[in-house]
């Protein structure tokens, strides 16, 4: 399991790509209402997620939840022009809150859709984390958007996107470049990984 700088997670046995929280379509869906939100972080997105999958070259990709972030809007497109160019590898989507677009949209563009959960060996694959995960399953999720708070000299503090790992669960940060973030509290017994400087970086709670 390798964990990217890009807010994913890399599963070299199955060669499977995990990302969570894209919110693809959310600027546009902003700016429709008015709001000034800078169009190029849509392009973002994409280009990083393009960058991915040509680096990588996963035979499967598994978004975990809010793939899109609302009603249908013209972003929806370019997820479609991405899937046909790399024809070769699957798309799966388990559904998020925020993945409200019909059916018809998915087949289109030929997403295999999960309700509730996908698994995968012994991972259980969700958008929103598990309040109970059944005996010698671990649970990978998204949902939450975590972060954490690093402290500098005298009050300088920073908040950074996280990969939070714990006994039996796992939250992966918001790959969308317009999510924000939910600051968490880690326990001592978590691991923590921080990204920062398009790195990766362990993280030792006080």
């Amino acid at each position: 399991m390798d964990l990217l700088p890009q807010r994913a997670i890399w599963l070299t046995q199955g060669k499977t790509l995990l990302v969570a929280d894209l919110h693809l379509g959310k600027i546009n869906h902003f700016r429709k209402a008015g709001i000034p939100v800078p169009a190029k972080a849509n392009t973002k997105n994409s280009e990083t997620l393009i960058a991915l999958l040509q680096t990588y070259q996963p035979d499967r990709v598994i978004f975990l939840g809010d793939l899109f972030h609302s009603h249908y809007n013209e972003e929806w497109e370019v997820l479609g022009q991405i899937r046909k160019h790399f024809a070769a590898c699957e798309f799966e989507l388990v559904l998020g809150n925020h993945d409200i677009l019909s059916r018809v949209q998915y087949d289109r563009h030929q997403l295999s859709v999960f309700v509730g959960s996908r698994s995968l060996g012994n991972l259980i694959l969700t958008h929103e984390p598990l309040q109970e995960i059944p005996e010698g399953q671990y649970n990978i999720c998204g949902h939450i958007h975590p972060a954490v708070r690093l402290q500098g000299n005298g009050r300088q503090s920073v908040t950074l996107p996280c990969f939070y790992f714990g006994g039996h669960q796992a939250i992966l940060p918001a790959f969308g470049s317009f999510t924000g973030m939910a600051r968490i509290v880690p326990r001592k017994e978590d691991k923590i990984f921080v990204i920062a400087d398009n790195k990766v970086m362990a993280y030792a709670s006080a």
